[in-house]
């Protein structure tokens, strides 16, 4: 072997080596975190565990007195103490908000050397503008409530929060909290080229404000952007820019609904000539089961979508669902560990 060979050898076992080592300090460095979760989370809460062995799953005993408040108690309360603590929520309905914030109100009181919050979907956050005096802006409400977090002994409480419906609403939060804003776009880009033909994607926005709030994470693909119009007392779904003739055309949106946006677009985009359309939203809330109208029947006739991803941010709707046709569930689960650890 010639001495360059061998020295070659010897700088890239070297460079392997110090690969190693920053991979074994950089685990070191990771916290070890204590995850406490509501019921309807433990699915995902399983999830985001077996993503990292630095995540502990704990446990509430979630129970009602005869009058039917809660009747709550944090296992292992004395063991937390001067350790990282997380706790996932989900604020699916009024009714089961107060037992989590009694919960998440008492965390960072117990001692904690850090408390976050992982509340996936923040369910009000469609509802942030007043347009005649009398309006409520239940979004800046609930900011409010999350704002009133005690700090633990490690500072301000960390708030993750996956796409929440207008960026402006992290200015609703107080001081006392530090919102951290995550996004679930990852999930379908990585999704999206693990399909056959990636060339002939084309990325649909229903308005103008889901243009607004993604078109920057995808810009990796063409752009088609419809609009709303008003005709007489209907609101009309048009084709404002962009060409779908020919390609599988991806519609991209924050929250699904009842679902009626999504279906005119698709409408509109198949008479423009799209070879299919399928569609993603983060958070598919789809209330009193309106996920049915978009399933496939298996009655022989072209289904109007191709797919239709979700994550389960909202996890009833995931246990709901199953494993129906044309949806797909791209779980949060690693991303809500990688955030637990910033």
């Amino acid at each position: 072997m010639s001495e360059n060979a061998a020295n070659n050898n010897n700088n890239n076992t070297m460079e392997k080596n110090q690969i190693c080592k920053d991979a074994i300090v950089s685990e070191l460095q990771k916290k070890k975190v204590h995850l406490f979760y509501c019921l309807e989370c433990e699915e995902l809460a399983r999830n985001i565990a077996s993503e990292s062995d630095h995540i502990a799953l704990q446990s509430i005993n979630w129970r009602s007195f005869a009058d039917g408040f809660p009747n709550l108690f944090i296992n292992n309360a004395h063991e937390i103490r001067g350790q990282h603590v997380a706790f996932l929520a989900s604020f699916s309905s009024p009714a089961v908000i107060f037992e989590q914030i009694s919960v998440i109100y008492l965390l960072p009181r117990l001692f904690v050397a850090s408390f976050t919050l992982v509340l996936p979907f923040f369910p009000t956050g469609s509802f942030e503008r007043m347009e005649e005096e009398g309006d409520v802006a239940t979004a800046f409400t609930m900011a409010r409530i999350v704002s009133n977090i005690p700090i633990s002994r490690g500072g301000p409480t960390s708030v993750v929060i996956y796409d929440i419906h207008a960026l402006q609403e992290r200015f609703y939060f107080a001081d006392q909290v530090l919102p951290l804003f995550e996004t679930g776009i990852p999930l379908l880009t990585k999704r999206l080229q693990q399909l056959p033909e990636t060339d002939k994607i084309i990325v649909a926005f229903p308005d103008d404000g889901a243009w607004k709030r993604f078109h920057k994470l995808l810009d990796q693909y063409p752009t088609v952007v419809c609009t709303k119009v008003r005709e007489g007392d209907k609101r009309i779904v048009r084709l404002k820019e962009g060409n779908p003739a020919g390609c599988h055309v991806v519609i991209v949106d924050d929250l699904v609904q009842s679902g009626g946006t999504l279906i005119e677009c698709q409408k509109v985009l198949a008479a423009h000539g799209a070879a299919k359309v399928s569609a993603y939203v983060t958070h598919g809330v789809f209330p009193k089961s309106s996920w049915e109208r978009f399933t496939h029947k298996n009655n022989g006739s072209e289904e109007a979508f191709a797919y239709f991803w979700i994550t389960d941010s909202c996890p009833q709707t995931v246990k709901s669902i199953g494993n129906k046709a044309p949806f797909e569930v791209l779980s949060l689960a690693g991303s809500i560990a990688d955030a637990l650890q910033i």
